[in-house]
């Protein structure tokens, strides 16, 4: 098992400090964990840009996609109690959703951003939950379901709180994190924040640069009206302003596709439970089958949305492989360490968290200085290659 050494973490630590001298950082944490204990735990900068209120390691920040991982861990958890494999039809426990031409749709084409149900006909609000769910119902998939791929940016939150609510009997997808996970972790992190930690968030500001080299495709996408891209990111319609989650009414209502709102130390101890097998302080918190799922990779291909090649667990991310005779064997790119078992999710903005199962590692890193673009850039990636030594 791979050990990160002082000197490792020493370089985490520089490149962190430099991300402040010359990569325009405001205020950010790091939280990097391995069997279970907290090895390294950074915090810097300000809150807000009028520099009020300092940054520290209890700084909570929205966390955008980085919420989707916990969201899956959720929908996943209500199944495997459910004995529902993955395989299942979603109809069979959600009858009204075989409408719209898919009564063949499974579970996994959901967790895979396979389904097609990416943007949606219909123009709801994204803050009605039961008029999304049921323009999903209503909705026909854009492609047959499992042939081609496109991250499903707003709607995947709705699906995974749908499942859960269907299958526990949950109010919210949100509560029942919070019950099953968050609780018994103590984590700093909510999906669905109480009035009572709201003085704890900092104020995000939008990104004026990409932090990506293969953030083009995707940003040309973005800005083209009518385009996939354009239509998945404002569908449902709605708070489609940074300035949006900036207010306590979007913490406090849960959106498990891009709400969740926490602290690097929390988002990372939630990631260091699924590096141990889903076992905490000698309890199984996550089944390991729930984690089995999350390493192993339902899709990888071309993503239709994102504009790139992306790699999918059920409901997680991982890092596309190179393929082709002329290309030795590995991965694309390393967003979640060198370990194919890696898995995890990053956040509009940039920030990104995972979990390394083969070495038991985790890793988050949250901020409020935004940058544009869909995948992690230098300011984090660099804090991993530090972290496992692969800098060049």
């Amino acid at each position: 098992m791979f050990r990160p050494s002082p000197d490792h973490l020493e370089a985490v630590t520089r490149w962190f400090e430099d991300n402040f001298r010359s990569r325009g950082e405001l205020g950010a944490s790091v939280s990097i964990w391995q069997s279970g204990v907290e090895i390294l735990s950074l915090a810097h900068g300000h809150a807000d840009r009028s520099q009020s209120r300092p940054w520290t390691t209890e700084t909570l920040a929205p966390v955008w996609s980085a919420t989707k991982g916990a969201a899956a861990v959720c929908a996943l958890m209500a199944m495997e109690e459910a004995s529902l494999p993955i395989d299942a039809l979603v109809s069979e426990i959600w009858p009204e959703f075989a409408s719209g031409g898919k009564e063949n749709l499974s579970f996994a084409h959901l967790f895979s951003h396979t389904a097609g149900l990416c943007a949606l006909d219909e123009r709801v609000s994204i803050l009605n939950y039961e008029a999304v769910i049921k323009a999903l119902e209503h909705q026909q998939p854009l492609w047959e379901p499992g042939v081609k791929q496109g991250y499903h940016a707003r709607t995947f939150g709705f699906l995974m709180d749908e499942i859960v609510r269907r299958v526990i009997g949950a109010d919210s997808l949100g509560e029942y994190f919070r019950e099953a996970i968050g609780c018994p972790l103590g984590l700093d992190f909510w999906i669905g924040l109480p009035s009572a930690q709201h003085s704890r968030v900092a104020t995000i500001y939008p990104g004026k640069i990409s932090i990506a080299d293969g953030d083009r495709p995707f940003l040309k996408a973005f800005s083209t009206s009518g385009s996939l891209t354009q239509r998945t990111f404002s569908s449902p319609l709605g708070l489609n302003a940074v300035q949006d989650f900036n207010q306590p009414e979007t913490w406090q209502r849960g959106f498990a596709s891009m709400g969740g709102v926490g602290s690097a130390s929390g988002l990372g101890k939630f990631y260091a439970m699924l590096a141990q097998d889903g076992v905490w302080g000698g309890r199984q918190i996550v089944p390991s089958a729930v984690v089995r799922r999350l390493s192993r990779t339902l899709s990888e291909q071309e993503d239709l949305v994102l504009c790139a090649p992306i790699a999918f667990g059920a409901g997680v991310m991982k890092d596309p492989l190179q393929t082709g005779p002329e290309l030795p064997p590995g991965k694309l790119r390393r967003h979640y360490g060198p370990s194919l078992q890696a898995f995890g999710h990053p956040g509009a903005g940039g920030c990104l968290a995972f979990a390394d199962p083969e070495n038991q590692i985790s890793f988050a890193y949250t901020m409020n200085q935004m940058e544009t673009g869909a995948l992690p850039g230098p300011k984090s990636i660099g804090l991993i290659d530090r972290l496992y030594g692969l800098e060049s």
